[in-house]
């Protein structure tokens, strides 16, 4: 089966991983997956404006039904990328920094690493390598569409 990544079916397939870049924004094309899985009732399990979702918006100042609205009239990443820079004033040593804070971030609380504790020991409790939300989200998509931890 062909994957759409147009329309991507995220009953079917992860979106790309949150480490994947575009422009330089860390988790932009997850989120750009999300948004149009959601757009044509196909997200799944994968929930649009998540926290690290929101985490692109309070850096950017972009709002998420706003970026939702502009994914529904069919845009291409490319015309996204440009939309977004069209919307925000970031600078591309903010937005190296704070990708690079994304893909690092990690529990802070203690909640936060109860949660995370408890993802992880459903999906790879012999993992001694998943440190990060990255880590983590990687492979639950993993193991979510079949993979073995």
């Amino acid at each position: 089966m062909a994957i759409n990544l147009s329309h991507p079916d995220l009953t079917q397939h992860p979106p790309r991983s949150a480490r994947c870049k575009l422009g330089g924004y860390a988790h932009l094309p997850r989120l750009l997956d999300k948004a149009r899985a959601v757009a044509a009732g196909k997200g799944g399990e994968y929930h649009y404006n998540c926290p690290m979702d929101k985490h692109f918006f309070a850096f950017t100042g972009i709002d998420s039904e706003t970026l939702l609205a502009e994914v529904k009239l069919g845009r291409s990443d490319s015309e996204m990328l440009a939309w977004i820079r069209s919307k925000t004033t970031r600078l591309p040593s903010e937005i190296a920094a704070w990708s690079s804070w994304l893909v690092s971030n990690a529990p802070g609380g203690s909640g936060g690493h109860e949660w995370f504790g408890e993802v992880l020991k459903a999906n790879g409790p012999d993992h001694d390598d998943v440190h990060t939300f990255c880590d983590l989200l990687d492979l639950d998509d993993y193991v979510s569409f079949g993979g073995k931890a």
